[in-house]
């Protein structure tokens, strides 16, 4: 069964003057969470005008903030080109567009979608524009079903505020490689997700520790690492709110997804 889709786009104007972009809330399976910082206006109801035209309205949800910022010239012609059809190939994704830097994330169904919505984005900006590529081609169903049985909605724990992987959480690390070894010729990408106490920029670099941990301990289970790619996405995708403490405790997790 395909996964509910579930797209954040995150929009970011660049060099911020006294403007402060709401902390993204949780989506809801299907919904399309729109959240950042616009200029004004107009460039926010024609971003939200393109996406519920694209979407459906009751799917997205508007947590755009207004405030003083500085954009590129024609940024919001930019933008509204990024809004394109072939977005929604993408499942589990997300799209950050901060000044002229854009980044897109989430599975598709093959190679050459891949490589087509990059593609198209780059060709729809002006060269002053960088596109990061981190689009992930959908796992065999089969596969990925066999990390996700191993981990079994269980969470690796790590002492608090560390990198530093518990007992159990070794333990559940031991079951992962067994089946890991399975999956010979397959990468598989560890990603490292916190709750959103504290800064948003100490949360991302602990969730790249704790998921590079991981590699180093898998390494030692026999596990080639250059087979692990690991990522830290910090509070930015969230599973449960963060309103309560098991909500928290949720959102505090290594994802384990098979990679192209």
């Amino acid at each position: 069964m395909k996964s509910p889709v579930i797209f954040l786009l995150l929009l970011a104007a660049a060099i911020p003057c006294h403007a402060q972009a709401q902390a993204p809330q949780t989506p809801m399976p299907g919904q399309i969470l729109v959240t950042g910082t616009l200029a004004d206006e107009a460039g926010k109801a024609a971003v939200l005008a393109r996406l519920r035209e694209l979407y459906g309205a009751e799917r997205v949800v508007d947590q755009i903030a207004i405030g003083n910022v500085a954009v590129p010239a024609n940024w919001n012609a930019y933008v509204h080109k990024l809004i394109a059809p072939n977005l929604k190939l993408i499942s589990r994704g997300q799209i950050t567009v901060d000044g002229n830097n854009v980044s897109v994330r989430g599975e598709v169904a093959n190679e050459a979608q891949r490589q087509q919505i990059a593609s198209d984005i780059a060709t729809s900006l002006n060269p002053t524009y960088i596109v990061n590529n981190g689009l992930r081609v959908r796992a065999a169903e089969a596969e990925q079903g066999l990390l996700d049985a191993a981990l079994d909605k269980r969470i690796i724990e790590f002492d608090s505020g560390k990198a530093t992987i518990t007992p159990a959480g070794l333990a559940i690390l031991d079951e992962m490689a067994a089946v890991m070894l399975k999956l010979r010729g397959r990468k598989v990408e560890v990603i490292g997700h916190t709750d959103d106490t504290g800064l948003r920029a100490s949360n991302v670099a602990l969730s790249q520790a704790r998921a590079e941990a991981v590699r180093a301990y898998l390494a030692g289970k026999g596990i080639v690492a250059d087979s692990v790619l690991v990522s830290g996405l910090g509070p930015d995708r969230p599973v449960a709110s963060n309103a309560t403490a098991d909500g928290r405790a949720r959102n505090r997790r290594i994802e384990f997804r098979i990679a192209q």
